[in-house]
């Protein structure tokens, strides 16, 4: 560690000869100077805050679906007539979450034969994964 990395901690309320005595830096009055009292989070002292000075625009719906994407040249790494499921996607650190629902994408080029497992597919991917002899199997959304 450099010289002066590690400081000392404040010794509040010692007495006066320690410098941090009597209010123990919490001055006088105040929210700050009683025990557990304290500013709401987003607090600016009375003046209008932040959150509320900002315009606000458009909206976001609770119902939004989000994907994983994988593209159709990322396929290429499973060797020849293998079942590329979520699990198998998540393995090979392709998605982060098995959970989650998948859509492959047509970007790139299939050369392996395959059994792909996903939510969606565009349709250049479906598209590249038919030519390539490859199967497509579409899992039910739960969610």
């Amino acid at each position: 560690m450099p010289e002066g990395a590690n400081r000392k901690t404040k010794r509040r309320g010692r007495g006066s000869g320690s410098g941090h005595g009597k209010t123990s830096c919490r001055g006088h009055k105040g929210t700050g100077q009683r025990s557990g009292r304290g500013v709401r989070l987003g607090f600016e002292g009375g003046q209008m805050p932040l959150i509320r000075r900002i315009p606000k625009r458009g909206f976001t719906s609770p119902f939004k679906k989000f994907y994983q994407t994988v593209n159709v040249e990322a396929l290429n790494r499973f060797e020849n007539n293998t079942i590329v499921g979520l699990k198998e996607l998540k393995e090979a650190g392709l998605i982060g979450s098995a959970i989650e629902m998948v859509k492959i994408l047509g970007d790139g080029k299939l050369t392996k034969t395959l059994t792909v497992k996903a939510h969606k597919v565009s349709v250049t991917a479906k598209k590249k994964i038919e030519e390539a002899g490859s199967k497509i199997e579409l899992i039910s959304k739960v969610k």
